[in-house]
């Protein structure tokens, strides 16, 4: 069975208003058609600050033609990354806030519910990263504030973290829960040094879904395979734990206008690296 390679939401059309990543307001209608010529089968949904009033996934209506469009063109849409929480941080944040936040989560489950997402990306990195043994209570408190809704609706909650691995995997056993899983993102762990096998020694069995990216350590985005990220080391991993989930190219923007060119190529790496008889 081929892999499930997607991309996540706004790459396949020119970066909006600057922004390197964001719900693309006036286009995002256009990605469909251009994932399915790129060969892509899904589509990583993006609810953010930025385009929450015009963001389809909040209206029955909304919904109905993300369906229309996915049926159309063959591309799926079974992943939600919230950053959202990334403009509005769950850490740091008053005690009300918190309250509110955590509301704006079960929200974000029902409406995904509706469009038949399977998993949410939750972001604990950057300005959201968790710092302090007490951001880590608080993060426990997110998740058991919105589990109860994710069992009802079936959606699992993937945390993306800065955190080193035997941290992480700390963080994880205080919250042993089957739809409580690890968002892999191959960009931040090189950024930050990590190396897979430390990470899969860790936290492997919890790993539920992959972002595709390459950064130097203690920097940026690369295009893939110029930065170092371990790939054999990281696909190598992922065949040992019979990883099937999806593959998100989340990776460095290419020439404005040719995203389409740029998504096939970047399909056409991540083919050869899951193909390599090494990994």
């Amino acid at each position: 069975m081929e892999p499930h390679i997607g991309i996540m939401q706004g790459r396949l059309v020119p970066p909006v208003e600057g922004r390197f990543q964001c719900f693309p307001r006036d286009n995002w209608a256009e990605e469909f058609p251009r994932a399915a010529a790129a060969g892509l089968s899904s589509i990583e949904w993006i609810y953010d600050a930025f385009g929450q009033d015009v963001n389809p996934l909040t209206s029955a209506e909304g919904v109905a033609e993300v369906k229309r469009l996915s049926a159309t063109h063959g591309v799926v849409v079974r992943s939600l990354c919230a950053d959202y929480f990334m403009d509005k941080p769950f850490l740091r944040a008053g005690a009300d806030d918190l309250v509110n936040r955590i509301d704006d989560l079960r929200t974000i489950l029902k409406w995904s519910m509706e469009l038949g997402i399977q998993r949410i990306v939750l972001p604990f990195v950057d300005v959201s990263k968790i710092e302090t043994p007490a951001e880590e209570n608080v993060v426990i408190e997110v998740v058991r504030g919105a589990l109860p809704l994710a069992e009802e609706t079936g959606i699992e909650l993937h945390l993306e973290t800065s955190l080193p691995p035997l941290r992480f995997a700390a963080l994880l056993e205080r919250i042993p829960h089957p739809l409580i899983k690890v968002n892999y993102d191959s960009g931040n762990s090189s950024s930050l040094g990590y190396r897979p096998q430390d990470e899969f020694e860790a936290y492997g069995q919890r790993i539920g879904s992959v972002h595709v990216k390459d950064r130097r350590n203690g920097g940026g985005t690369v295009p893939l395979g110029t930065g170092d990220a371990d790939f054999l080391e990281l696909f190598t991993n992922l065949k040992r734990i019979g990883y099937r989930g999806d593959y998100i190219l989340q990776v460095a923007r290419g020439e404005s206008g040719g995203e389409v060119c740029w998504a096939r190529q970047n399909r056409a790496w991540v083919l050869a690296q899951l193909s390599d008889p090494q990994n």
